[in-house]
Parts: structure tokens; C-alpha cells; sequence
């Protein structure tokens, strides 16, 4: 059974965003759905990085890039090559990726 809402003027982020840039399949929304999880490998990017004590010059060097490059993924306003993002997690980083695909 499904546990109804106490408040039913609380909305899902599902309903905020069925409302605003359609179902999941809209193109308006798939849009969305890309950009946010660009935007959230930008975050994961800035917190590894910040739990290291480096800044984005230190982590540019280590890795072979620029720190302005760095900032452009931290603030999602690049793309970014899985190689580059590669590189930028094992030798800048120290980690290691992993992907997960959802079909």
C-alpha cells in the first residue's frame, strides 16, 4: 500500500519537473535530465577535490589540464571527454571511475 502525503501541497521533484519540462521521454526534459547530471559530475569534481586540500591550479597541474578548464567543469560549462575525465580522476584525483548505465 502506498503511504499518502500529509500535506498534499508538498510536490515530488517527479511532479515539479513532469510540470515544467514534461514526462520523462519529452525532449524538453531528457535536456534537463542531461544538464543536471553534468551539473552534478561538476559537484562530485569540486568536493574530491576540496576533501583533498587542493585547489583547481594544483588539481590542473596533476592531472596535465588548465585551471580555468577545471572551473569551467566545476561550474558546468564544459563538456567533458571521458578521457579527460579520466585523467583528471586517477592522476589528479588519485581515484577511480565508475559508471553505471540505466536503459
Amino acid at each position: 500500500m502506498k503511504k499518502q502525503r500529509e500535506n498534499k501541497d508538498i510536490k515530488t521533484l517527479d511532479e515539479i519537473l513532469d510540470n515544467k519540462y514534461g514526462k520523462k521521454g519529452n525532449p524538453k526534459r531528457e535536456k534537463w535530465e542531461q544538464e543536471f547530471e553534468a551539473f552534478k559530475l561538476g559537484v562530485l569534481l569540486e568536493e574530491a577535490r576540496i576533501k583533498l586540500n587542493m585547489t583547481q591550479e594544483e588539481l590542473a597541474e596533476k592531472c596535465g589540464t588548465n585551471k580555468a578548464y577545471i572551473s569551467r567543469i566545476e561550474n558546468n560549462a564544459s563538456d567533458i571527454r571521458l578521457s579527460t575525465l579520466m585523467r583528471i580522476i586517477q592522476q589528479g584525483l588519485g581515484g577511480h571511475l565508475k559508471l553505471t548505465l540505466q536503459v
